[in-house]
């Protein structure tokens, strides 16, 4: 594969290859973007490579709802307790929650919106970008993965599906909170009891509170690790086909004439 050297006429690129990972455009759909911000705040801005943003967001999402308890007025709604949930909600909280969660989801589809745009326009353009990153810290080159591995790997725990292909920095940050929500819902305390056959006692130690985030966390980072290693692998093939022409096109057999 060739390693070309980016210069400063081009205007766009359709990816980067760096220590901590591979950040590359490709198109999204806004609506899925958006769902994923509805599911989970911050969840929507990861999927479309912004860290930082979806970082501040998920932890704004955890702490209000935290505070406001607003998972556990979920279940009590879920089970017809409503006064109970009435009773746990923590209006000063939620009422600030309620305009960051709308923003959450406009942004992120306005976001994906716009990196569609940036990506057709990288498209077009095929501008090269370096394909290898070597240093003391890691070593970071474009490859094809299995996607479906990518995605088992996730399955079993959020963080290794994405060390899988090269997205560190995500890795690391849902590893960590699954640590974090794995801890304080009990859940495995839940699924000991469950293996005794002690139903009451796994309903006891089981957090509701904590363990509402499980269904969105796992369902997200197994689809951003499938689609990521999808994406991936679309780039690997475009770069591969981009240096096989420059190798293998740039001479003309000239037919004489007869």
């Amino acid at each position: 594969m060739q390693n070309f050297s980016p210069t400063n006429k081009e205007r766009r690129f359709k990816a980067y290859v760096g220590p901590i990972g591979t950040t590359q455009l490709h198109l999204h759909n806004p609506y899925i973007v958006a769902w994923w911000s509805a599911s989970l705040p911050g969840f929507g801005h990861m999927l479309l490579s912004k860290h930082v943003r979806g970082i501040i967001l998920f932890l704004w999402e955890i702490l209000i709802n935290i505070m406001s308890k607003l998972n556990l007025a979920m279940v009590y709604s879920f089970t017809g307790q409503v006064e109970m949930a009435k009773e746990v909600i923590e209006p000063r909280w939620v009422l600030l929650y309620i305009p960051v969660y709308i923003f959450t989801i406009w942004d992120s589809y306005r976001s994906a919106v716009d990196i569609n745009h940036q990506f057709l326009l990288a498209e077009h353009e095929n501008a090269p970008f370096t394909t290898y990153h070597l240093d003391s810290l890691e070593i970071n080159y474009l490859d094809k993965k299995v996607p479906a591995m990518a995605a088992l790997w996730s399955l079993l725990a959020p963080g290794l599906g994405h060390l899988y292909i090269q997205r560190i920095l995500v890795a690391f940050f849902m590893l960590f909170w699954f640590i974090v929500i794995v801890y304080f819902s009990g859940v495995l305390m839940a699924i000991h009891h469950l293996f005794l056959g002690q139903i009451s006692q796994a309903t006891e130690v089981l957090d509701p509170l904590w363990f509402l985030f499980f269904p969105s966390l796992i369902g997200f980072v197994v689809y951003d690790a499938y689609v990521h290693t999808i994406e991936n692998n679309k780039l690997f093939e475009s770069v591969q086909r981009n240096s096989l022409k420059g190798h293998y096109q740039t001479y003309r057999v000239k037919i004489p004439e007869r």
